[in-house]
């Protein structure tokens, strides 16, 4: 039986800040594949849209942001190998799509952050949590077999050794051990999440949208490696900065002594 993603998958803006919204509550924000094709479908609106400065990725509920697949739709969804390839081609191009973005992503945590929810949060720019958060990789304890491109996102943000701690062990682990590893870049009461990442993301849309975007496509290209990094397209970037209408902008406020109003032009 098929089933609507409508009222699971909620897409909000606020100013330059859009907000992605897990809204399964009932089921710690599990996502079936109708969700993942609904995300799908909103990240592709994202790129082009100068109106989004910053995409927030949230879960509804207070208790999780994203607790992985949803084990209930799995006789529907993943019963064979065939529904497996399509579920697993939807969220790759989800993970592909947010690494793709010229904008910033944060993901912003706030309980369960389980399985395909640490790869959705993985594929965005920064990651924060409330301290009650936790987080896991549970594969080696259900006999799955788990993407290469999946791992590298953990191993390139925690390094190999940890990397492995999380995916040998299948264990859950808490804000605390998540900010050591560096797998979160700030932890908050969960009272003060929502104040914290609206003014986190405030700041960055407040900044020159193309300086913001050059820098990360050039961190992307940067992990490529030194081989495959693509120096001329770095410095096509830098360039652009330079020559921009915000440059002008920048330096006049700065004399001025006056916030700037970037216009990403």
């Amino acid at each position: 039986m098929s089933e609507s993603a409508d009222d699971k998958i909620l897409l909000k803006q606020i100013g330059d800040i859009a907000y992605l919204v897990f809204n399964n509550p009932t089921r710690h924000n599990a996502v079936s594949l109708a969700m993942w094709r609904r995300v799908n479908d909103y990240l592709q609106t994202f790129a082009d849209n100068p109106a989004v400065r910053v995409l927030v990725l949230c879960g509804a509920g207070g208790k999780a942001f994203v607790s992985g697949a949803d084990i209930s739709r799995f006789e529907d969804e993943r019963a064979d190998t065939a529904a497996v390839t399509e579920y697993n081609a939807q969220t790759r191009q989800v993970y592909q799509l947010l690494e793709a973005l010229p904008q910033p992503t944060i993901a912003m945590i706030d309980g369960y952050c389980i399985g395909g929810g640490l790869n959705l949060a993985l594929a965005c720019d920064i990651r924060i949590c409330s301290e009650k958060s936790s987080f896991g990789l549970p594969a080696a304890r259900l006999g799955l077999g788990y993407p290469a491109a999946s791992l590298r996102r953990l191993v390139t943000t925690v390094g190999p050794a940890w990397a492995k701690d999380i995916a040998f062990t299948g264990q859950r682990f808490d804000a605390r051990k998540a900010l050591a590893i560096n797998l979160v870049q700030h932890v908050l009461p969960a009272v003060q999440l929502d104040d914290f990442v609206r003014e986190y993301a405030q700041a960055i849309a407040a900044n020159a949208p193309l300086t913001v975007r050059a820098m990360k496509a050039i961190v992307g290209e940067l992990l490529k490696g030194e081989a495959a990094c693509d120096e001329a397209y770095c410095q096509q970037l830098v360039d652009a900065c330079f020559d921009s209408a915000d440059y002008i902008e920048g330096r006049r406020a700065f004399m001025e002594k006056r916030t700037p109003c970037f216009q990403g032009k």
